[in-house]
């Protein structure tokens, strides 16, 4: 059966996608514009006479920036897997002492403003020596992306069939066998989607990054867009070539697992 759709809800749909893109156009726009027609009235509401001199300065200024952060990006996906792939499988299939609790204390760290906790971090690493430091960036990082993925990982993993477990265990498939060779193949969806939102929460971090990271010479690349705002001068085009480019693996990746997200995120959510 063949489902007609309104023109009407077309066109509504249309609009409200082109205003929700819109911003991002813009940004593009702006980065070919030139300085001196950044006040033109009325705006150049495209690039008709462009310029590359914002895209000069920022391969020429933030590559290093970039690289920062995207070794900060790698670092909180490592980071985040590694605590929250055996916490989900314990939390789904091992049910230990508190279970029901540790879920509850989860739900809670994800109301926590992310102010709050760089305060905290800021209090914290100044008596470890961790202030300015890259693993301090990804530490704090990841403790965005962890009880997502704790989270995720739980509700995934208790849809598994116990059966699964069970024929392990009578082959002689110890708990860690069976995770590493049961659980963790079966779960690829969740796994590329926390490993995508821990990486873009890093990729975008500029609370953490300002409070934690202020003065340091290695900073992630929103504190590189950040720094091109002066007193007295604001290089406008710069900023937003910088923008563009950073945006660019971001959007790749959701392209690229958007699929495996929308499996993802919807795990565990109907048992057979």
């Amino acid at each position: 059966m063949t489902v007609r759709r309104s023109w009407w809800k077309t066109a509504v749909g249309l609009v409200l996608v082109g205003l929700m893109l819109f911003p991002v156009y813009w940004m593009f726009n702006v980065s070919l514009t030139k300085t001196s027609d950044m006040r033109a009235d009325p705006p150049h509401w495209f690039p008709w006479d462009p310029t590359f001199e914002g895209y000069t300065a920022a391969f020429g200024q933030q590559l290093p920036a970039l690289a920062t952060s995207l070794f900060i990006g790698l670092g909180t996906v490592a980071l985040t897997l590694l605590v929250s792939l055996p916490a989900g499988y314990s939390l789904a299939k091992l049910r230990p002492l508190g279970a029901r609790g540790i879920d509850f204390l989860l739900l809670v760290a994800q109301m926590i403003p992310a102010v709050v906790m760089a305060m905290g971090f800021y209090a914290i690493y100044i008596r470890l020596g961790m202030l300015n430091t890259v693993a301090g960036l990804i530490v704090a990082d990841s403790t965005l992306a962890v009880p997502f993925g704790v989270l995720l990982f739980r509700a995934f993993m208790a849809s598994i069939p116990a059966e699964l477990m069970a024929a392990a265990q009578i082959d002689g498939a110890s708990t860690w066998r069976t995770f590493r060779s049961i659980i963790l193949p079966l779960s690829r969806n969740s796994v590329i989607t926390v490993s995508l939102f821990a990486f873009l929460w890093a990729w975008s971090d500029f609370i953490f990054a300002s409070t934690l990271n202020r003065n340091s010479d290695v900073i992630p690349i929103t504190l590189g867009i950040f720094r091109y705002i002066g007193n007295n001068t604001t290089q406008w085009n710069s900023i937003m070539a910088t923008a563009v480019i950073a945006s660019i693996p971001a959007a790749f990746l959701l392209v690229l697992a958007q699929r495996y997200i929308a499996a993802g995120v919807t795990a565990g959510a109907v048992k057979d």
